[in-house]
């Protein structure tokens, strides 16, 4: 196991005398290169907190290191490309596992989700469709976009890629507000009469202001662009401070951890381990991905593509997260869908010739309701609105509905014919069903004998 500070340490006191290049100093050349790519200096390798963290972080995640970016290797050469057509650096490939372990079905408990974390704000700001059909937070290619342009926001508005990594993470206001007090903090240490000049003391009343919310982004960004001309340039080590005594830090702790451990998984990518023969191709993974983007009609269910195409179900509803009811919903554009390249030449042959998925026609009687309708046929009300391009819930005596049903999974009603004496009690202790259940099947307010009254699925 790789100890950066004694490695590092040895490094700059024997380089000079050092007759040639070996693994060691590879690696250490590799890392430098992971600091440069972020605008860090090269001086940050050897900070002690980064050190403690790296060693740390080393010990607990070694043995996983390998595991999770095997697991990844579908979608790394993908990531790869993004990054290098959007000119963000090579390291930024370790965002991706730092946020989520390269899992697109990953969410978290503020409801962000897939490989990049995205909330729904920020999705829609970056063109990420969210409906009950499709959540492309979870399309590898559509999520990395999104991703690469936001991640170039953020880099022209703050400069340095090390400063968008923590916006990613904590947003812009916050990394802004981190700035503008270690400017003043840095101005005052310099200056001395900080608590007497009105500037000052007005420009600390704003951060507070902002703080608790009581002015908005606008009259904090003003004060950011008057430190700017000051030419005070928190570096990292001074952005990263834990001040004694102070509930809020300039940056929060879980982003200042965030950025030691992109760095840190990237620099364990140079580490000895990945270099070794069964694992070097790791991290040598190329932009040439094994899968390929193909377009697909709707109300096609993914396992019968799956058919069509030789491949197991569970792989392709892999590769495809972001088709939420494993169907792709039916609307005037194809829907994109992820498929293994080997199975492209099959895929164009057999396409055409696929069947949608399968329907029942539901004629709608006295009492229905869409959301009766549903429950009776295992599906959704907005999947029956959409499927019959309906624009309200009413519904009229004798009308036709299609009801998309999965043949594996759909269970026919078991009816009862209602015969003298029966009631909704009585039918539910015989056929030992909820009587609460037995309401939500049927609508029947009055039971009339020769009434058809569903009572279980099989």
């Amino acid at each position: 196991m790789k100890k950066l500070f004694f490695i590092y340490l040895f490094i700059f006191v024997s380089i000079l005398k050092a007759s040639s290049i070996d693994d060691t100093f590879t690696s250490y050349n590799d890392d430098l290169k992971i600091l440069q790519e972020l605008d860090l200096k090269s001086s940050y390798i050897t900070n002690e907190e980064f050190q403690d963290y790296y060693n740390t972080f080393n010990k607990r995640y070694a043995r996983t290191y390998t595991k999770k970016l095997q697991n990844a290797q579908v979608f790394i050469p993908l990531i790869k490309k993004t990054l290098v057509q959007n000119n963000i650096p090579a390291s930024f490939m370790y965002m991706a596992m730092a946020e989520s372990n390269f899992q697109l079905k990953a969410k978290s408990y503020m409801k962000a989700v897939g490989i990049w974390q995205f909330m729904p704000v920020t999705a829609k700001k970056y063109g990420l469709k969210m409906d009950y059909y499709i959540d492309e937070r979870m399309d590898i290619v559509k999520s990395t976009n999104a991703a690469a342009k936001y991640l170039n926001t953020l880099h022209r508005m703050l400069g340095k890629w090390y400063l968008a990594a923590l916006a990613y993470n904590c947003g812009e206001a916050r990394v802004i507000e981190g700035l503008t007090r270690a400017s003043l903090d840095m101005y005052c240490k310099d200056n001395g009469n900080c608590k007497k000049d009105p500037k000052i003391r007005e420009y600390r009343h704003t951060i507070k202001l902002y703080q608790e919310r009581r002015v908005g982004y606008q009259s904090l960004h003003k004060v950011y662009k008057k430190t700017l001309t000051w030419n005070y340039e928190p570096n990292i080590n001074q952005l990263l401070i834990v001040q004694d005594n102070l509930d809020r830090q300039y940056i929060p702790k879980e982003s200042r951890n965030y950025i030691k451990k992109i760095i840190s998984l990237a620099m364990m990518g140079n580490s000895n381990e990945l270099s070794k023969n069964k694992n070097h191709h790791l991290s040598n993974t190329g932009y040439s991905s094994s899968i390929v983007a193909v377009k697909t009609k709707g109300g096609l269910l993914l396992k019968t593509i799956a058919k069509a195409i030789d491949m197991p179900k569970k792989d392709l509803i892999y590769l495809n997260p972001h088709i939420l009811r494993t169907i792709i919903p039916l609307k005037k554009e194809k829907t994109t869908i992820y498929i293994p390249y080997e199975k492209l030449s099959l895929f164009k042959s057999k396409i055409k010739g696929l069947k949608r998925n399968e329907f029942l026609t539901h004629k709608v009687k006295s009492g229905d309701t869409l959301s009766h309708i549903a429950a009776l046929y295992g599906t959704r009300v907005k999947i029956i609105k959409d499927f019959n391009n309906l624009k309200s819930n009413r519904l009229r005596i004798r009308q036709r509905l299609l009801i998309p049903v999965d043949p594996d999974t759909y269970k026919k009603p078991k009816v009862y014919i209602v015969k003298a004496g029966d009631s909704l009690y009585k039918i539910a202790r015989k056929f030992k069903v909820p009587l609460k259940k037995l309401k939500k099947y049927n609508t029947n307010k009055y039971l009339h004998v020769g009434d058809k009254i569903v009572v279980s699925f099989k």
